[in-house]
């Protein structure tokens, strides 16, 4: 009897040798999204930041002169405000380096048939068209480069009043309420890097949900950098009607690099009176990328913010998903989730701001450390005088899978309010060799 080809390499795989537990653990890490595509855009961008750059950039996008007022004044004040210091070293960015503005493509497609065949080669290897074909998703936007490439909404939530564009169309087409909520959550002046995107922003998803609407079904967004020495800034701005819901996924890769990316991404989102609003991250980076962004929300009387963030990638991460209760009765929760491997550090967590009696608030945070890499829970949360009967509950878990690891917490809990409920729970604990030749 003959053996094809195809049970001869089963059957020899199934002969191999066990992998050794450091051969397992290391595989836990590898990386499968590095591919890079021709790079024809990118070679020919401009590096470096300069006022020249950031009216070139609004030029391109042919916007109105209160958005390049607005980039202007960003800029100047990127400059003048310092690198942050307490977190993660930041010292191997190189802002003069980075290229602040790639264009892939002329124009968004309007099916994925119509991308260039690089970018589509990219997005079918993800599987990002996939989940639109199986309706597995309300809406679908692909971001490569500087600019989304591709954008749909199923017919039935457009009927319905639901916006879902990249945020340079929404500028366009949605004047005034794109104006009245730009940068109403986080000013320019917030951060070093709120302002630094404030000045270079593009792209990016913006949502409205009218009042009462429900979107069950996930709108999703793909980000991918694919030229070395990117800079990526999206601005996401999601605005949650009385009594609406959404579920936001967003997710994210790039090339294996010798030398650095940078994303700074600002998610703004305000959710109104009896709103809900789900926003779910995976963040899968490349090593070569530093990911330094701030996502806040506000939530009015009644309303409910989730943040579920988790961050396998990056070189460096810096975020802590906020929420701000500025309504009576208003929840806010975050699910944070952080895996470090080698040369990885994710400084991750969340802060909670009480504004208004009778809010409550939850922060969960689960982290893993191997191969040497670091992780940091950072959180903050304060209740301001006359929040009284609010509620807090914080939970961290730090899980160190070698020696070379390491994990940090810095819980800041900051009342000023008499009559409040806080409480704070943190752990830390290792694998022995024992317990990882049992899951081998």
């Amino acid at each position: 009897m003959t053996t094809a080809p195809e049970q001869k390499v089963r059957a020899q795989n199934a002969l191999a040798a066990p992998l050794t537990q450091e051969e397992t653990l290391s595989s836990l890490g590898r990386y499968e999204y590095g591919w890079a595509d021709s790079d024809l855009a990118g070679s020919s961008a401009q590096r470096g930041l300069s006022e020249a750059v950031v009216r070139d950039i609004s030029a391109k996008k042919n916007e109105p002169e209160w958005m390049l007022e607005t980039r202007l004044k960003a800029l100047s004040l990127f400059r003048r405000k310092p690198m942050p210091r307490w977190g993660a070293d930041l010292s191997g960015i190189d802002f003069d380096n980075i290229k602040y503005f790639v264009r892939s493509t002329e124009k968004q497609a309007a099916s994925w048939d119509d991308l260039p065949d690089d970018i589509k080669a990219t997005y079918d290897r993800l599987g990002i068209p996939e989940a639109e074909k199986a309706r597995l998703v309300g809406g679908v936007a692909a971001q490569y480069e500087s600019e989304v490439v591709y954008h749909k909404i199923r017919e039935d939530l457009e009927e319905l009043g639901v916006l879902f564009l990249d945020t340079d169309t929404a500028l366009r087409e949605q004047p005034e309420l794109f104006r009245q909520y730009f940068a109403s959550v986080i000013p320019a002046g917030d951060n070093k890097f709120a302002a630094l995107n404030t000045a270079v922003w593009s792209g990016g998803s913006f949502i409205y949900v009218p009042p009462g609407v429900h979107v069950d079904i996930p709108l999703q967004a793909y980000f991918r950098i694919n030229t070395e020495n990117m800079g990526q800034f999206e601005r996401t701005l999601i605005i949650v009607d009385e009594g609406a819901y959404v579920h936001y996924v967003e997710g994210c890769t790039a090339p294996i690099y010798k030398s650095d990316s940078l994303h700074s991404a600002v998610v703004e989102i305000i959710v109104k009176k009896g709103g809900r609003c789900r926003y779910t991250t995976i963040q899968n980076w490349s090593n070569n990328v530093y990911n330094l962004v701030t996502k806040r929300a506000t939530a009015a009387e009644g309303a409910t913010m989730e943040w579920i963030d988790g961050n396998l990638g990056s070189k460096v991460t810096m975020k802590y998903p906020s929420v701000w209760l500025i309504g009576e009765h208003a929840k806010g929760e975050v699910l944070s989730v952080a895996c470090a491997g080698e040369g990885q550090h994710q400084d991750a967590g969340a802060k909670m701001v009480h504004a208004a009696p009778h809010t409550s608030s939850k922060i969960v945070s689960k982290s893993v450390a191997r191969g040497g890499g670091r992780t940091s829970y950072r959180g903050l949360v304060q209740v301001n005088e006359g929040s009284h009967h609010s509620r807090s509950t914080v939970k961290c878990d730090a899980l160190l899978v070698d020696q070379i690891s390491r994990s940090d917490t810095y819980p800041y809990v900051d009342i000023r309010e008499d009559d409040v409920s806080m409480g704070h729970e943190a752990t830390v604990s290792k694998i022995s060799d024992d317990q990882l030749f049992y899951l081998m």
